[in-house]
């Protein structure tokens, strides 16, 4: 039984349920409609950056700049919108430009980390590692540390309702599952990431795929970057820089392995209502911002030991 519950798909939606009940019985507000709508709002964003991760991590790569991302695509579009001096200032395109600035900062900044990787054949976690050391001292470089205010009414439409952002988040979900279950390009990506020699033997593009891939996590880090300053209202170089162990963590926690051929979206939407469950309900208790990083710390390596533990079961 302990194995059929380990190597189960929905492990981790059931101890979503049982976590919930729990603190439902010591913390009344945590059921408050109040606070369901605060889970779910810090949901969305947290499942777009994921989405990109999980694609990722199929592959067997990993994007530890993706947080950079945002900030670098949230600096870069609201530079452009701006009233207080951006290009388009005042202009009925300055939303619609700004957010596809945001987009296209978060595709260029996953070619770059994909090219580097497929081409050089370096390894993610440094090319990662890199880009996302550079371009946060990049996006604080620009704006000498000052966050960016007076953006379009139009642009923050989306951080002030919530239904059109979870429908842009649901969407983009979709995509993800629809492109690695009804798709070659899925089926390659699986493939890489679980043989790439044999993937390659059999044909597939390796590099092209690895690098799209990157391009498509990129995008999802751009998505995000548009609902979170959108959410805020400013631009800022340091937004979600300290969320990276979110990001990756509610990925991993979902049931997509670290050792990439094995993932999908669906139990990465289970890892961040988990991981955003937590979150919340430590907050309600008052805790320190260090105690919480401790707990989802030993939640993560949960979730990272539990994956070995599949792997080895599978092997077996």
């Amino acid at each position: 039984m302990l194995r059929r519950a380990i190597q189960s798909e929905y492990l981790i939606l059931f101890l979503c349920v049982a976590y919930f009940c729990a603190m439902a019985a010591f913390t009344p507000e945590f059921t408050s409609r109040g606070n369901l709508a605060n889970i779910f709002s810090a949901m969305l964003p947290l499942l777009v950056v994921a989405t990109g991760q999980t694609l990722v991590l199929i592959t067997a790569g990993i994007d530890l700049s993706a947080t950079s991302t945002i900030a670098m695509a949230s600096v870069a579009g609201s530079m452009v919108m701006t009233a207080e001096g951006g290009l388009l200032a005042g202009s009925s395109l300055a939303a619609v430009s700004g957010v596809l600035i945001m987009l296209v900062v978060g595709a260029a900044i996953g070619a770059l980390n994909g090219g580097l990787i497929a081409g050089f054949r370096m390894p993610p976690f440094i090319v990662t590692l890199t880009t996302m050391m550079f371009f946060s001292g990049f996006a604080i470089w620009l704006t000498q540390s000052q966050p960016i205010y007076e953006l379009p009414g139009s642009f923050l439409f989306l951080g002030k309702n919530l239904w059109p952002t979870a429908g842009i988040v649901l969407v983009v979900a979709g995509c993800a599952q629809w492109t690695l279950t009804r798709t070659l390009l899925g089926r390659w990506i699986y493939a890489v990431g679980h043989n790439p020699r044999a993937a390659l033997v059999s044909g597939v593009p390796n590099g092209r795929v690895i690098v799209l891939t990157y391009v498509l996590g990129g995008i999802c880090a751009g998505i995000a970057a548009v609902l979170i300053t959108g959410r805020l209202e400013t631009g800022s170089p340091v937004h979600w820089r300290n969320n990276l162990l979110d990001v990756v963590g509610a990925t991993v926690i979902g049931g997509t392995s670290l050792y990439g051929g094995k993932g999908k979206v669906a139990w990465t939407v289970f890892g961040v209502l988990f991981l955003t469950l937590i979150d919340n309900s430590l907050n309600l208790l008052n805790l320190s911002h260090f105690t919480i990083m401790m707990v989802k710390g030993g939640v993560i390596l949960f979730a990272a030991v539990l994956d070995a533990a599949r792997t080895k079961l599978l092997r077996t």
